[in-house]
């Protein structure tokens, strides 16, 4: 026991005098200075306060991040719905332009015209079997009568038809019972422009010897006085030459589309024009002209 307590003061006392130089030096140090016992924990310190400094950095971040995503995807959709609505005004203001360079058209027509014309917007095209057909919104109050021919600045519509106190019916160049009489622009080679369906005419009784060639422009003669002179009617798209033929056979593709007519013309006086030297090629629509070949028999 004795033995025991004399090694623990003796090491105790060692571990003293051991130790005593060290307090001694750390007690001459600067009190502002960091003493190396501090050290290990100043590092700990210093790396968990990095860590969780990054952390919340990172965390930061990406809320920022996920903020600045959802005012983005706000703006997107506003700046999407402005630009739908703008692309609306556009495709609004040229469409008005486009109606107001039509209808400068009409009015330079008529301005330019001796005939008496009536003005007329297009109501429908009327679904009836028997008949091809437009419904336009005058009639008999406004001096319109059954017959009278109907035009647009660019070529023949057709006639009026059946006639209403403020609307009528406007029967088609196309239809089975719409006749017309009409010349080879360039030739001058006469025939009667008859309807076949809803989309195309023939010109008959044309002489086999005739001149006839594809792309010809079939205009109005003028000799009833209800079309003007030299009005277009259609384009020749075929010509067929058979020996057993008795006249030519040539088909023709109206110039003027009826599902694309918004205004026309009733001509209640033609007055005898001729618009003979108003016809240009140019005019006719460029789907109008066909390439099919003549075709004639052996």
């Amino acid at each position: 026991m004795n033995f025991i307590n004399f090694d623990l003061k003796k090491t105790l006392t060692i571990l003293f005098v051991i130790s005593l130089p060290l307090i001694t030096i750390n007690m001459q140090q600067n009190p502002l200075s960091q003493g190396w016992y501090d050290k290990p924990f100043s590092l700990m310190a210093s790396v968990t306060q990095n860590g969780f400094f990054s952390f919340s950095d990172g965390v930061r971040g990406t809320t920022a991040l996920y903020l600045n995503l959802i005012n983005i995807k706000k703006q997107n959709k506003s700046l999407t719905e402005e630009n739908r609505e703008l692309r609306t005004r556009l495709d609004a203001m040229d469409d008005l332009m486009n109606e107001n360079a039509r209808l400068a058209g009409l009015l330079d027509f008529k301005a330019k015209s001796k005939m008496e014309l009536v003005g007329a917007r297009v109501m429908s095209k009327d679904l009836v079997s028997d008949h091809s057909t437009l419904q336009i919104n005058k009639g008999l109050e406004h001096g319109l009568k059954e017959g009278q021919a109907v035009i647009t600045t660019g070529g023949v519509v057709g006639y009026v038809f059946r006639p209403q106190a403020y609307t009528s019916q406007v029967l088609l160049i196309t239809d089975r019972y719409s006749v017309v009489d009409g010349l080879i622009s360039r030739s001058r080679s006469r025939g009667i422009v008859e309807g076949k369906n809803s989309s195309t005419c023939s010109l008959s009784y044309v002489e086999k010897s005739e001149d006839v060639q594809v792309g010809d422009v079939v205009i109005t003669s003028g000799l009833d006085n209800i079309f003007p002179k030299g009005f277009p009617i259609a384009i020749v798209e075929s010509v067929e030459n058979k020996p057993y033929m008795v006249s030519l056979r040539v088909e023709l593709k109206p110039v003027v589309d009826p599902d694309k007519v918004e205004e026309v013309f009733v001509i209640t006086n033609a007055a005898n024009e001729d618009l003979s030297d108003r016809l240009v090629r140019a005019d006719i629509p460029a789907e109008a002209t066909p390439t099919d070949p003549v075709k004639e028999g052996p």
